[in-house]
C-alpha cells in the first residue's frame, strides 16, 4: 500500500494550498486531488448533505486506490471526519481553524477568524473555540461570497476587495493581532488581506500543520513511499478545469475534467 496515492478532497480549489504543503513536505509521494467544485461552497449546506458529498469524494478516491485521505476542507472536517473515521478503514486527515497558535500567542488578546457557516457553527469548531480562547476576544467573520468568486475564476476582482474590506473592518477596529483563515480557499486571498490589514497582523492557515500530521501518520501505519522516485500528482474537477488551472499556475500539471 506505500507505493498507492495519497487522496486529497476539496469542495473547489481551496485545497491545492494544502496539497501544495503535502507535495513540499514528501515529495515522493503520488498525490490525486479531487475538486467537487459543483457543489461549492459546502459552507451553507447542512450536516448530512456535507456528509453525503464527503462519503461520495472518499468513494471516488477509493477507487483510485487512495491509502491515505486528507480531508481539505474545513466544513467537511468539522461535520464529516467522525462518520469517514467509523465507516472507512483508512486513516484520515481533518483540517480545523489554527485557533490553537493564535491565542497563545495574541498580545491584544483579540483574534480575527475569518472561515465559512459550515465551520463557524460547528460543534467542533465550538469545542476548539472554549478550550483555547476563552479569554480571547474572537472576532468571527463568515467569508460568504469568497468562495464562489475563487471558483469563478475572480480571485483579484474588485469585487473580492472589497467583500475582503468590509469584512476584515470589525477586526481592524477590535485590534486584532492575529487572523486566522478557517477555509482552504483562503490562503490564495494572501496578497489581497497583507494589503488590507495593519502590518503587526499576523495571517495564519493551517496547512504545514496538515501536512506534518499526514507525514506523521503515514509514517505511524507504515504508508511512507521510500522510494526516490518524485511523485506523481493527479487533479480531478467537476468544475471548470481552466481555473484550477490557473491556480496550479503549472503546465506540467495535468487537470481532468470528471463527471462526479
Amino acid at each position: 500500500m506505500s507505493k498507492q496515492a495519497i487522496g486529497i478532497f476539496d469542495s473547489g480549489v481551496g485545497g491545492i494550498s494544502i496539497w501544495r504543503e503535502i507535495n513540499a513536505l514528501l515529495p515522493t509521494e503520488d498525490t490525486i486531488y479531487l475538486a467537487d467544485s459543483r457543489n461549492a461552497p459546502y459552507g451553507p449546506k447542512g450536516k448530512e448533505r456535507i456528509i453525503e458529498l464527503a462519503v461520495k469524494n472518499t468513494e471516488l478516491l477509493l477507487q483510485k486506490n487512495c491509502k491515505l485521505v486528507v480531508v481539505a476542507c474545513n466544513t467537511a472536517t468539522t461535520n464529516a471526519i467522525e462518520t469517514l473515521r467509523s465507516t472507512y478503514d483508512i486513516p484520515f486527515i481533518g483540517i480545523e481553524p489554527a485557533i490553537k497558535p493564535a491565542a497563545l500567542n495574541s498580545k491584544t488578546k483579540a483574534v480575527g477568524i475569518l472561515a465559512t457557516k459550515g465551520t463557524l457553527s460547528s460543534a467542533l469548531f465550538f469545542k476548539t473555540s472554549h478550550i483555547f480562547a476563552s479569554d480571547i476576544k474572537v472576532i468571527e467573520q463568515d467569508g460568504d461570497g469568497i468562495v464562489n468568486l475563487i471558483e469563478s475564476g475572480r480571485l483579484f476582482s474588485e469585487e473580492m476587495r472589497a467583500l475582503l474590506k468590509s469584512y476584515l473592518e470589525p477586526m481592524i477596529k477590535a485590534n486584532i493581532d492575529y487572523l486566522v483563515l478557517g477555509c482552504t480557499h483562503y490562503p490564495f486571498l494572501m496578497p489581497l488581506l497583507i494589503e488590507l490589514l495593519p502590518k503587526h497582523v499576523k495571517i495564519i492557515d493551517s496547512g504545514e500543520a496538515v501536512a506534518r500530521q499526514t507525514n506523521a501518520v503515514l509514517k505511524h501505519n507504515d504508508l511512507l513511499n521510500t522510494s526516490a522516485k518524485k511523485g506523481v500528482s493527479e487533479f480531478f474537477t467537476n468544475g471548470n478545469p481552466e481555473v484550477m488551472r490557473s491556480i496550479l499556475n503549472d503546465p506540467k500539471l495535468k487537470v481532468n475534467y470528471q463527471d462526479f
